[in-house]
């Protein structure tokens, strides 16, 4: 079996990002753009100052329960040096979002960044994230291919943990929430995970979607909903997933509610997925913000500390009964 190697240096990282049993439970506020959106949404502050105060209250309150947090360079420095002393850090390296001028969803990196000066902040890992349709033109993919390419030729020379955060989409704009992309989700997922496997990319850990939307799974339908995945289906592609990579993977939350995400756990493990932890971000504190830019710091906090604790012990608990530890895909180079 093909598997990852690590050197020492990597290998260390990747254990200050774990729990005792090699497994992820790290936590994601590295948004930008979108969380000053739902801020004001709340009725909050425009101002950056707000944004920089939630990531602190997020470190603070969630990180003795979490393996690890993502922040972004941007506002997420002051919240990195709040966080819990057992509590790892990975890093965003990209630039927000995406230029919707132009076609192709193209990721361009923070300019006065680089992995160097990321391990030099206290980094255990850089992460990026790329929009990639793995049926968009030749053209477009290669620009991409490159781009992942060159961030890890730079965490090699820094010997620092590479995680790729693979969002899909199809090239012509469909709704990705909607029936006609969840048709075509699983094929995007797991082609785009096979692609950015392959060693010369340098990959180390692999963020990505669940491989089929939930909500037209079989038992999981709203009321009047028709489902396009029979149960059995829905585990066949999780396994499909799984096979797709010899890497170190780990699931995003993609904004589903904190029940429905730990639902989706447990229906990987019963397909077989051999999953290895999660980066999970607005399933966990996304109702805090409402709270936050209506009510201020305390009742952020107050939120954070009770419900987002709880979010977090649940998200625990379900990992340990779910997840696989990474270590048992890698060896020592």
């Amino acid at each position: 079996m093909t598997r990852l190697t690590l050197t020492p240096g990597k290998l260390q990282h990747l254990k200050n990002l774990s729990n005792q049993e090699d497994i992820i439970g790290a936590l994601a506020i590295d948004q930008r753009g979108a969380l000053r959106k739902m801020i004001i949404a709340g009725g909050g502050s425009t101002g950056e100052e707000s944004i920089i105060r939630f990531k602190e209250l997020i470190s603070q309150e969630l990180t003795p329960f979490s393996t690890s947090i993502l922040l972004d360079p941007e506002y997420g420095v002051p919240a990195t040096k709040l966080r819990a002393e057992n509590s790892g850090l990975i890093v965003a390296y990209e630039k927000t979002g995406y230029d919707a001028t132009t076609v192709g969803r193209i990721p361009d990196l923070l300019p006065n960044w680089s992995a160097k000066r990321i391990k030099e902040l206290g980094a255990d890992a850089v992460k990026v994230l790329i929009y990639f349709d793995i049926d968009e033109s030749d053209e477009i993919n290669d620009i991409k291919k490159a781009w992942v390419e060159r961030v890890g030729s730079e965490c090699v020379a820094e010997d620092i943990p590479y995680f790729l955060e693979i969002l899909t989409y199809d090239a012509s704009d469909i709704d990705v929430k909607g029936e006609e992309y969840a048709k075509v989700k699983a094929h995007k997922v797991i082609e785009a995970m096979k692609v950015f496997s392959e060693a010369r990319y340098n990959v180390d850990v692999l963020k990505v979607e669940v491989p089929i939307n939930m909500a037209y799974v079989e038992g999981f339908t709203k009321d009047g909903v028709a489902p396009l995945h029979t149960r059995q289906e829905a585990l066949d592609l999780f396994k499909a997933q799984s096979d797709a990579t010899h890497l170190p993977f780990i699931f995003l939350s993609a904004g589903v509610s904190a029940s429905l995400f730990q639902d989706t756990l447990r229906f990987a493990k019963e397909a077989g997925s051999d999953f290895n932890g999660v980066l999970c971000g607005r399933a966990t504190w996304a109702d805090a913000v409402g709270v936050y830019a209506a009510d201020g710091d305390d009742a952020g906090r107050t939120w954070l500390a009770e419900h987002g604790r709880k979010n977090m012990e649940d998200l625990n608990s379900v990992l340990a009964e779910t997840a696989s530890p990474w270590t048992d895909k890698v060896s020592l180079g």
